[in-house]
């Protein structure tokens, strides 16, 4: 899908759930990296992840462009457009669409686990960021850390 495609998409979408036209541009950005899209409150542009596109189909994308519209509808009336504002809470359960989106199948992938352990009391520790051992001890007993493996998920 190119940006003009998704650009109708948008369009049509708010014509046949919000009955209001979307003015301004939605377009792919591949920076995003942990949302699905992105409302622009001073432009009023929507950014999109294609990566929710791609990974998880077009149904999730629609829900996306429902959310995203959402903020843009509400937030041009003046009204709450906020997640936790009722009145933003109350367009999306109108229209259909998700408070989140679904997690990237991706993210779940790469996720790693460093182990250490104490040279004195062998008290091991698991950590999903690496640990500098020649400045943090054992909480335990004050020994030396040892970087001992790294744990892969789903690789």
């Amino acid at each position: 899908m190119t940006n003009d495609e998704l650009q109708n998409l948008v369009e049509e979408i708010s014509l046949q759930y919000f009955q209001k036209p979307f003015q301004h541009k939605a377009f792919f950005n591949p920076r995003l990296r942990t949302t699905g899209g992105r409302y622009m409150l001073r432009s009023h542009n929507i950014d999109i992840n294609e990566k929710y596109l791609k990974e998880l189909g077009v149904s999730e994308l629609i829900g996306i462009i429902k959310h995203e519209l959402c903020h843009y509808h509400l937030h041009i009336e003046g009204k709450g457009y906020k997640h936790r504002d009722a009145e933003f809470k109350q367009l999306l359960q109108k229209v259909g669409g998700p408070r989140h989106c679904t997690a990237l199948p991706e993210t779940k992938r790469n996720q790693r686990t460093l182990i250490y352990s104490c040279s004195r009391c062998n008290l091991t520790f698991k950590r999903k960021r690496r640990i500098d051992t020649k400045k943090y001890v054992c909480g335990r007993c004050k020994g030396k850390l040892i970087f001992r493996e790294e744990l892969r998920q789903g690789t």
